[in-house]
This record gives structure tokens, sequence and C-alpha cells, in this order.
């Protein structure tokens, strides 16, 4: 089946829960409307489902190829690009004086959404372009920023992160790859780089590397790194492109999914190019501070990947949901003797509202997480600013560890909905699920987030932001009781979601008052339990989400509205909150847990 950008659900999370209203009303956005908003997500909605889309499965059969350092894209990639970078997607959100539109990161946020779930390989290429863009323009000097900005944001150049090295993995301590000075003030980098995605490929006419290196006198560790732009070619000063550079493609990986992403291993300083050995580099910023200037691309891109897990989720669901309509299979538990299709049945309906609520409630979430990006950054008051920008890089690990982690449960579930058809290829199925491993991994795994989530955002301010948000999900579940108390049809439904909202809550507080109380003593039991940890934090704020969305549905009620939407979200609500926020209960019991349970792991890995 094709896929069809969700803008019901989209809608209904903007503007019910995200508040965009409140968005388009801060400085800067006085000439964006909700009216402008409908017409680039309707656009966006075209232009995926019918140029994106459909490379999907092709560019899972028939991956990236490469040859003597050369790589060809999939069959459709390289037009596709072309028409996504004449429609100015990649400038969505980028600043007008660079060549961008200057939109909020709350629309952002589905554009991206619906660019991934159409073709999770073909959307890492601007994924990737739009986090260096970010670092440019945060950090580059006013030179490089209109060297480089404008020739990315028009898409004829892309851009790529290289941090990985074969010996370093995850702990960029471990960085080796050298930067040489020159007399001219240029650098000339000698490495190594694994894992670079869309580190070379046929889609653009220049690919700007940014790449962390160690200068001949820099510190140990981390301390030690400096960040640099490598571009594929030469660029001049006028913009023109010139001699090509000393990096090039060594192979590429042979990968679980993602095969239309091309994976490459890339040396730099082999001598093949036509400047002579060893890349040319240009220094962004200082020199050792270049893992400082690099978390700017990596936070994007963290909350990125989270959106990316909620695309993957999406399209999984809709290939189980049309599946599940279409097979004939076994007979109904009431109602009819003969065979049915088998979303009669109890469990595969579970299976889908499973699918579903974890979708919706992981889209919602990161939704709200965009609009304190905004606020953050644009609000009037400076107090204000500073509160929004806490609450979102509160909830940052959360959107990229919760959100990725579900979309492996969702995708495996929608394997499990076809039956021995998911397990073959053809069905697609199976594709979204191999698509959705990677995401718990690249860009920080999950247990990177869950360490940054204590670390830094936990510990940092005594779970201060933890606490705030506590108090707005028990006003939340306090609405739900009123309103389950005046009665009505769903009453039962509402009292139920409050209930359930209201133990999420104090299991939260219950394993954060633990963390804040062991950091001082012990680590070990406060990390045994951080992805545990970081996990209730998602259920129960994706479920906070599902509550919220449960009110407005029952006000649409309230206020007559018979659209069947209301009563369908309001039931995958429900669901969420008798199915999925229970969940938090046991997470909270494996984080109390932490003291005995890592002695003892610590016993069990040495037997």
């Amino acid at each position: 089946m094709s896929y069809r950008a969700p803008l019901r659900d989209i809608r209904f999370a903007l503007k019910e829960l995200a508040d965009l209203k409140g968005v388009l009303a801060l400085p800067g956005y006085e000439e964006v409307s909700e009216d402008l908003i409908d017409a680039v997500l309707d656009e966006n909605a075209r232009f995926v489902e019918q140029a994106i889309a459909p490379l999907n499965r092709g560019g899972d059969v028939v991956g990236a190829q490469w040859s003597d350092g050369a790589v060809t894209t999939s069959p459709g990639f390289k037009q596709a690009f072309r028409e996504f970078a004449q429609g100015g997607w990649q400038g969505l959100l980028h600043h007008p004086e660079q060549g961008g539109q200057g939109l909020p990161k709350l629309v952002g946020a589905p554009a991206s959404e619906n660019i991934n779930a159409a073709s999770l390989a073909f959307s890492l290429c601007p994924l990737l372009t739009d986090g260096v863009i970010e670092a440019l323009a945060a950090v580059g000097s006013r030179a490089q920023q209109d060297l480089y900005i404008p020739a990315l944001i028009e898409g004829r150049w892309t851009g790529t992160m290289n941090l990985t090295e074969p010996q370093a993995g995850s702990d960029l301590a471990q960085v080796a790859t050298r930067a040489v000075r020159q007399d001219d003030g240029s650098y000339r980098l000698f490495g190594q780089k694994i894992f670079i995605t869309y580190g070379e490929h046929d889609m653009a006419e220049n690919i700007v590397h940014l790449v962390l290196a160690r200068t001949p006198d820099a510190p140990k560790g981390v301390k030690g790194i400096s960040l640099f732009i490598v571009p594929k070619f030469l660029v001049q000063a006028d913009g023109t492109l010139g001699a090509r550079n000393d990096v090039w493609c060594a192979s590429l990986e042979h990968k679980l999914g993602i095969h239309g992403s091309p994976t490459a291993v890339l040396l730099y300083g082999s001598g093949k190019g036509e400047v002579g050995e060893g890349a040319v580099a240009q220094l962004v910023g200082e020199e050792n501070r270049g893992l400082e200037y690099m978390f700017i691309m990596m936070n994007a891109a963290r909350y990125a990947v989270g959106i990316q897990g909620i695309a993957v989720s999406e399209r999984a669901l809709q290939l189980a949901t049309a599946y599940a309509h279409e097979r004939i299979q076994g007979q109904a538990l009431e109602g009819s003797a003969g065979p049915v299709t088998i979303v009669s049945h109890p469990d595969v309906q579970r299976m889908l509202l499973t699918m579903k609520s974890l979708t919706e409630g992981a889209r919602a979430l990161a939704y709200v997480a965009a609009s304190y990006c905004d606020k953050s950054r644009r609000h009037p008051d400076a107090e204000a600013r500073a509160r929004y920008k806490a609450l979102y890089e509160y909830l940052v690990p959360v959107v990229k560890g919760f959100s990725t982690e579900v979309s492996v449960e969702v995708a495996s579930l929608g394997v499990q909905v076809h039956g021995g058809m998911g397990y073959i290829e053809e069905t697609g199925a199976a594709q979204h699920y191999r698509d959705a491993r990677i995401l718990p991994i690249y860009e920080g795994t999950t247990a990177i987030q869950a360490n940054d989530f204590v670390g830094r955002k936990i510990l940092r301010d005594g779970g201060a932001v933890a606490a705030g948000l506590a108090k707005e999900m028990r006003a939340t579940a306090r609405a739900l009781q009123a309103a389950a108390e005046t009665g009505g049809q769903h009453a039962d439904a509402l009292a139920l979601i409050a209930g359930r909202l209201e133990a999420g809550v104090e299991a939260c507080e219950r394993a954060t008052a633990f963390v804040l109380e062991q950091a001082g003593k012990s680590a070990r039991p406060v990390f045994m339990g951080s992805v545990p940890y970081l996990m209730l934090a998602g259920f129960v704020h994706a479920g906070w989400q599902m509550a919220r969305a449960a009110l407005a549905c029952q006000e649409h009620a309230r206020a007559g509205a018979g659209d069947d939407f209301y009563v369908g979200k309001l039931a995958t609500c429900v669901f969420y909150a008798g199915h999925v926020l229970p969940r938090s209960q046991a997470l909270c019991d494996a984080v109390l847990e932490g003291e005995i349970t890592s002695r003892y792991a610590a016993l069990a890995v040495r037997s």
C-alpha cells in the first residue's frame, strides 16, 4: 500500500495539544497564519506521497551502490532530491536572510515526520544537512556561513556529521583523526571515519563534512577535539567549486536496513585528491571546542531521530491496519458464523491499538517539545524563554529514546499482525522492522540518552523541571476526574484515564526521588535503572498528552461535534490508559530495585 500523511491527527496534535496558536503569536511570526501552515502541510503531504513514498520499497531492494570511491544512489533518489530542493523543503526552518523560510520548529516537525515516513533512507540526507546548517549558523564565522549555508539550503550541496572511528564508537575521547596546521591558516586532516550517512553520493554537486579531529598539541580526551569543515570539492571565495579534496569513500557498510541510505567509510589523507596528501580543512570556531560545537548538531539530530521513530511507527501502523481490514481468517467471537477479516479479532485489535496509541502519544509529545523550543527562542519574556528552554532540553532525550524504542515495538507488532506474511519481504512489514532497528542506536544509543537525562536533566537542577511537569500532569488528571463526575456517555473512560495518569505521575515521582537520593551515594544503582527511568518518563509524558487529547475530544463532544475522528481518538486514549500506562509501575519498580540488581548484575557478568 502507499503512504498517506496522517494530516487529521497531525492538525489535532498541533492545534489542541502543542499550542500552534500561541507559537504563531510569538515575535517574528506575524506573517505566518494557520491558513499558511495548513497549506504547507497539504503541499508537504502531496509531495511526499507522490515523489518520496514510491521510492521506499525500491530503495530497500536496490540500495546505494559503491564503485571505485563513487556512490550511485537508489533509482529515483537523485530526481526526488532535486524536487525536494526545488520545493524549498531544506530551508523550511532556516533563517530567511540565508535563503530559508523561517517557519517554526512546530511546523518542521510534522513535515519531517511525513518525509521520513515516506522513505526513511531518503530522508537521512536532508536531516544531516539541517544539522550542518544549524551548527554553522550557531558557531561558524560569518565568512563560513555566507560561503556554505545558502548552497546547503538550496540543496546544491548536502552535509554530513563525521564523529565515529573504528576504535572510538560512542567514546569520542578516543578520536584519533589528526589535523595539521598549515602556514596559510588552513589544516590538513588524516584519519578514517566510519558510519558516515550520505558520506558519498550523486544527489548533489558537493558534500560538506563536519569532522572531529585533533591538532598535534591538543589535550587528551574530549577536551582536545576540534571541529573542521571539509568539503568534497574545495570552495572558492566566490562560491564556485575547485579541486577535488583528499576525502574518499573506501566502502559502504552492509546494513540490516535503510539500504537506500549510503553509510560510508571515509578516508582522510589517502593522497587520492587533487590537493596533495591530506584533506584541506577549515577550523570552525576555536581549537579544542569541537565537541561543544558538535553537540549543537547532535542535539538537533537527536530530536530529528525521535521524529523518525514516530514516522516509521506511522508507516508500519498504516500497513498493518490495511492488511487487517483485508485479510480474512477465522470466525468472530460473536455475531458471525462465517470467516471474517482479522481486524474483528480482539487480539488483533489489541495489537493495532497498541501501535496506534504509542505512535500518536509519541507524536503529541514530540510536537509539544517543538512548541517549547519555539517559545524558548522567541518568547518576549526572558524568564519564560529560560523556562521553555529547560523544558525542551529535558524532553529531547525522552523524545529521542522513547520514540525510537517505541518504533521497534510498533514495527515488530506490524510483523505480528501480518502473521507469517509479515516475515515475508514482499509484504513490506519486515522492512519497517529492519529500518526501525537503527533508530535507538545512532545519534546516541538509548543508554546515552538515558544517562544524559539523568545526569544533565534531573541531577543538574535537582529534579525541578520534572517536579513542575508533575504538577501540570496532576492538574490534567483532576480535570479528567471532574469531567467524569459530571456523568455522561464517556464518564467511565475519563475516570480510567485520570486514575492511570495519576498512578503514572506517582511512579515518575518515586523514581525521581530515588535517583536524586542515590546519586550522592553510588552511581551504579542509578545508571542500572537509567533506561527504565527514561522509558518511564516517555510512557507517562506521552500518556499525559493522550489524557489532554481525551479532554479535548470530550469538549468537542459537548459542543455537539459529531465527528467520528473524536470518537476514535478518545477510544485510542482510553486504550493507552488501560494497556500502555500500566507499564509505568513495572518500570518504576525496576528503577527502585537498582541497588540490589546492580550488585548482582556485576556478579552475573563475571560468572
